[in-house]
């Protein structure tokens, strides 16, 4: 026993001798960590005489990252901070041994001691700025910033290069800038690269697919707008059987702006990632003696240009839309039992969620009681949602997928464009919920979402 704890505490006094912590600083704080992307840059050769570029190169990046769409729509669901992290010295390693060195005969041979050892030549190609030392990356960012989306490698070094994978790597030579978001665009957001990235890499995602049909692609919704069509990787063998939505995106070409199926597939990362629903008030409160009317609000994380919607919904019944705060009067308010709703979903033309597969909604839910002796009792919960319906358009069964952070109920119904219910079914509990809509006529049909009786969202379904 004695050996066993001796064995933790040497382990422990390990693990804290080599905890480092640096300088660090937010260069970009939209708001609270924990509600926020939170994009932790670090730098690899620079010393700390270096550190005051470090932080003009990090500024810059970011500068350019949040000038483009849709970061730049959506930079306040956005934090970035810096960790200063010193190298012996500066710069990169250059071994000078890639096949292809003689396209590069300007950038001199270098062995250089830089904190993460990052070095050109990686596998062979030179411009594939890279370290194996992805443990002493994970260690920082625990030690500095362990709430952390995305990390990010700026390297000292003025010559062309950089990497992909968990934590894109950048030189801050020519379009560095692009190449990081080029990479993040893989990492964060999980596109995939618009030029053929060979076999082993070549999978379904949401901007590659070997889908050729028009209406079951998944990028359906922008078929033939801003240049969205079907485009093969190649003519021949493999890369003739997989197919990009765009010829000029930035995941396949730098200097180039995301293609509409890119941004749309960033903003549903966002979306994953971040609540808009930044803080609401009341939270659960017990208020003697009450004085009307009643306050609620709502502070939200907004988009530029807004686009958030909220509707507002007292006992299941509309009560306000588009507005951050209500007032409630004596006379809104049955005795006993209220129930105040309000669901906050995004219009962002970015997204054309009458025919994406998923809607994210968040809301608030009051439950506020009059008392017979004066006293009301307020009681709050917040709820995300994320609400997949496929495939759309159908021929016969529709598939339905549903996550609540309170386990709420969803009941859909679907009605016709004349207004007629056609049905209406609670999935809430059912491990695949499918209906069958084979005896339905061809044509377009509103699938309304309700949870716990609140319109949440609602969608078009295409009958085939």
């Amino acid at each position: 026993m004695k050996k066993t704890l001796l064995s933790i505490l040497t382990l422990i006094t390990f693990q804290i001798s080599y905890t480092q912590v640096f300088e660090g600083e937010y260069i970009r704080q939209s708001g609270n960590d924990d509600n926020r992307i939170n994009i932790v840059i670090m730098g690899d050769g620079y010393q700390t005489s270096d550190f005051t570029k470090f932080g003009i190169d990090a500024n810059n990046f970011v500068t350019d990252m949040f000038s483009q769409s849709p970061f730049k729509e959506y930079s306040n669901y956005f934090n970035v901070y810096i960790i200063k992290v010193p190298s012996n010295e500066s710069g990169a390693s250059h071994p000078g041994t890639a096949s292809d060195e003689e396209a590069y005969n300007n950038v001199p041979v270098l062995s250089v001691d830089n904190y993460f050892g990052i070095s050109y030549d990686s596998y062979n190609v030179h411009r594939l700025l890279y370290t194996e030392n992805s443990a002493a990356i994970t260690s920082v960012l625990a030690d500095n910033f362990p709430l952390y989306d995305q990390g990010l490698i700026l390297v000292n070094s003025p010559y062309y290069g950089g990497s992909g994978g968990m934590f894109p790597i950048a030189s801050t030579g020519d379009n560095s800038s692009e190449i990081a978001i080029h990479e993040i665009g893989h990492s964060l957001i999980n596109l995939k690269d618009e030029y053929y990235p060979g076999d082993l890499l070549a999978e379904e995602g949401i901007n590659m697919t070997q889908e050729t049909n028009s209406s079951l692609v998944k990028w359906t919704n922008w078929m033939s707008s801003n240049g969205v069509g079907i485009y093969p990787y190649g003519s021949t063998g493999s890369e003739a059987t997989w197919f990009r939505p765009h010829q000029g995106c930035k995941m396949r070409f730098l200097g180039y702006p995301f293609c509409s199926v890119c941004k749309e597939g960033i903003i549903e990362k966002i979306h994953d990632l971040v609540t808009p629903i930044d803080s609401y008030l009341p939270n659960s409160s017990l208020i003697e003696d009450p004085s009307f009317p009643l306050d609620f609000s709502l502070s939200l994380i907004t988009p530029s240009p807004n686009t958030l919607e909220s509707t507002w919904t007292l006992n299941s019944n509309n009560f306000a839309s588009n507005v951050d705060n209500i007032s409630l009067s004596e006379t809104d308010l049955n005795e006993e039992n209220n129930t105040l709703t309000v669901v906050v979903t995004d219009n962002t033309p970015l997204l054309r969620v009458t025919n994406h597969e998923t809607v994210h909604a968040y809301s608030v839910t009051w439950n506020i009681n009059i008392s017979t002796i004066g006293i009301t009792e307020i009681t709050s919960e917040e709820n995300r949602l994320s609400i997949s319906m496929f495939p759309n358009p159908s021929q016969d069964l529709v598939s339905f997928s549903y996550k609540s952070t309170l386990g709420s109920n969803l009941t859909v119904e679907i009605v016709s464009l004349d207004g007629k219910k056609i049905l209406a079914t609670d999935i809430s509990n059912k491990e695949n919920p499918t209906i069958d809509i084979s005896s339905f006529s061809s044509g377009v049909y509103l699938v309304n979402f309700y949870s716990n009786k609140v319109l949440i969202a609602n969608k078009k379904l295409v009958k085939n």
